[in-house]
């Protein structure tokens, strides 16, 4: 199949590539870096420097690249974390809930303006409302959240819209747990839930042919349960890259 992956220079997109094309995918990955267009013709991934604000460029190239599935692995956080009431952790949280709208809503569109028939995106596990025992993919996010986590709301369910209810879409969403692993945050599971950068990576690669609507994707920690994801797409937070493949991403930073 032909790909569309939005973000493919990220943590996940970059591991999420190069799975995408050892499965025999043509996969066109998106920058908003001119320099890091090299790095992915080096992993025989075709380069689009496009910047996800910029809807016509964004559509043009969509529409160039005529892909089966678009993947929307975009984000706009820090490199490091940032302490949670500090001015960088709020403007980090106000930065991805612009991404999270606005950048989903011109890549939708682009799908659809495109006749893409699947789109399939990063979103998070852990903005439930709080409640006794595991969520599921059935419970009520945390509409009622106070700054900054609000924003993080807020743009969830912005994203989550626009991705399951576009005419001519058949939307999956990935709800991620924190990350851990290599180029994240944390070195180790942070706090429930978490999934490695690998698995994260991982269940996109099997949503590109199975599975619709929204996915809790994260290790049995007792937050979120996973069933249903391992159900429909055999996720299994177990999984991590080869070696082979780790030695590959050496990646731009």
């Amino acid at each position: 199949m032909k790909i569309f992956l939005a973000g493919a220079t990220g943590v996940i997109g970059r591991r999420l590539a190069v799975l995408l094309r050892d499965k025999g995918h043509a996969v066109t990955g998106t920058t908003r870096h001119p320099e890091k267009a090299p790095w992915l013709q080096a992993l025989r991934i075709a380069p689009c420097v496009v910047d996800v604000f910029d809807a016509d460029a964004l559509a043009g190239a969509v529409m160039m690249a005529e892909p089966d599935v678009v993947i929307h692995q975009l984000t706009d956080l820090p490199k490091q974390s940032r302490a949670i009431g500090s001015a960088g952790y709020a403007a980090g949280q106000e930065a991805n809930r612009r991404l999270r709208m606005e950048g989903t809503r011109h890549l939708v569109r682009a799908a659809v303006k495109a006749r893409v028939g699947r789109v399939i995106a990063q979103s998070v596990a852990f903005v439930y409302a709080p409640g006794e025992g595991v969520r599921d993919e059935n419970d009520p996010l945390d509409v009622a959240a106070e700054p900054p986590r609000q924003l993080t709301v807020q743009g969830i369910m912005a994203l989550e819209r626009e991705v399951l209810q576009s005419p001519g879409i058949t939307g999956v969403v990935l709800r991620y747990g924190y990350f851990y692993g290599p180029g994240s945050w944390y070195d180790a599971p942070p706090k429930p839930p978490s999934v490695h950068v690998d698995a994260a990576a991982h269940a996109a690669l099997l949503a590109v042919d199975k599975g619709d609507g929204i996915y809790n994707i994260a290790e049995d920690g007792g937050a979120v349960s996973g069933a249903r994801a391992a159900r429909d797409l055999g996720f299994d937070p177990a999984f991590r890259l080869s070696k082979n493949l780790i030695r590959e991403l050496a990646a731009p930073t």
